[in-house]
């Protein structure tokens, strides 16, 4: 039987679609064994002692203050110290030593113990920054050691297939699989949410250790879990690398964090707000406060504002602006866009440092 040129045409089209869909998917990796081969030379295990201070009460109740019984026995209600130890997992990112990993990790700790292919280093910390949970290391070692380098989370796709490898519960050296369940994830840990959640197993220990991506990059910091247990329940939250890489550069560079800072207290705009106000859509940041002597006073930002545009960048919600703004280098010249009176304003200022300010709590 013979195809009319027509008829050929849409068969030929049809099947290259097919086969093009086919040819461009990516199948499931046969196994990880090359990959984590590769990469379980830069992932290291990091154990912490710290000292804690408790006051010991040797009797099973208290007196009420001003008893006349509580100067009395007061000798006995001593402080008393123990020790207490932690785990976690970081990676080296240069061959000199430097390591990545969380700051709970490695936070009051008085003893840093890295151990890298089963040889323990004693460890400093270069800088941590509990606001992003991000914390460098510095091996105390003249050795030259494997590194890993960051890839562009950006790329990282829902679906993608990443590893995770680290230091479940003591453990050490563990790998596991899995992909990229969801992007852009807020769970309120810290001021700058913005995790890649993934599957892959996670669990107590894993803080600190990278994700990476197939082409052995890490595109995460493993940071967080979800689950009643303590053990991993398939929600895992990983530090996304091109965030996590800023803060790590200034760390290095200075031992502390250079963030921008506005002075401004914000809330979420409500469906209610913006029809009050007369926006057509429900986004930006509602200005609810301006700190006295802050560069959004000094620029002219007032109170009922709302913040549509900063530096370039639109504000989408309210949790959008603190991370720009943190981003954004302190003593910049910015443009923020503002909603007022029901039209559009352009306002210019100075961005200050953070840090410097005093609502800055460390």
């Amino acid at each position: 039987m013979k195809l009319s040129s027509k008829k050929f045409f849409v068969w030929f089209a049809f099947f290259y679609f097919i086969f093009n869909i086919e040819g461009n998917a990516k199948n499931p990796p046969a196994s990880f064994a090359d990959l984590a081969e590769k990469l379980m030379p830069s992932v290291v295990n990091i154990s912490t002692t710290q000292t804690i201070k408790t006051q010991s009460n040797p009797f099973p109740f208290q007196f009420p203050p001003g008893s006349p019984f509580e100067d009395m026995f007061k000798e006995f209600d001593r402080p008393t110290e123990r020790k207490a130890t932690s785990l976690g997992s970081g990676f080296i990112i240069k061959k000199d030593g430097m390591v990545v990993t969380n700051n709970h990790v490695i936070a009051n700790a008085d003893d840093i113990i890295v151990r890298v292919n089963n040889k323990e280093y004693q460890a400093k910390v270069l800088g941590a920054d509990p606001y992003s949970d991000i914390a460098v290391l510095k091996i105390e070692s003249p050795k030259n050691f494997e590194t890993v380098k960051f890839g562009n989370s950006d790329k990282a796709r829902v679906g993608d297939w990443v590893v995770a490898i680290g230091n479940p519960f003591g453990l050490g050296g563990t790998v596991t699989s899995g992909i990229i369940s969801a992007r852009n994830r807020d769970i309120n840990l810290t001021r700058y949410d913005d995790f890649i959640q993934t599957d892959a197993s996670i669990n107590q220990g894993n803080s600190g250790g990278p994700l990476f991506n197939m082409d052995g990059d890490v595109i995460g910091i493993n940071t967080a879990i979800i689950s009643p247990s303590g053990a991993s329940s398939g929600i895992g939250f990983a530090i996304p690398a091109n965030y996590a890489s800023t803060i790590i550069d200034q760390l290095i560079k200075y031992g502390e964090t250079k963030r921008g800072w506005l002075g401004v207290r914000i809330q979420q705009v409500t469906k209610e707000m913006s029809t009050i106000a007369g926006l057509k859509e429900t986004t930006g940041a509602f200005i609810g406060g301006v700190s006295e002597n802050s560069p959004a006073e000094k620029g002219g930002i007032k109170e009922g504002d709302i913040i549509l545009e900063f530096d370039g960048q639109k504000i989408k919600t309210m949790r959008n602006l603190p991370k720009v703004v943190a981003n954004t280098k302190p003593n910049k010249k910015v443009i923020v866009k503002v909603w007022r009176d029901k039209k559009l304003i352009t306002l210019k200022l100075t961005l200050g440092r953070m840090e410097s300010a005093k609502e800055f709590k460390k």
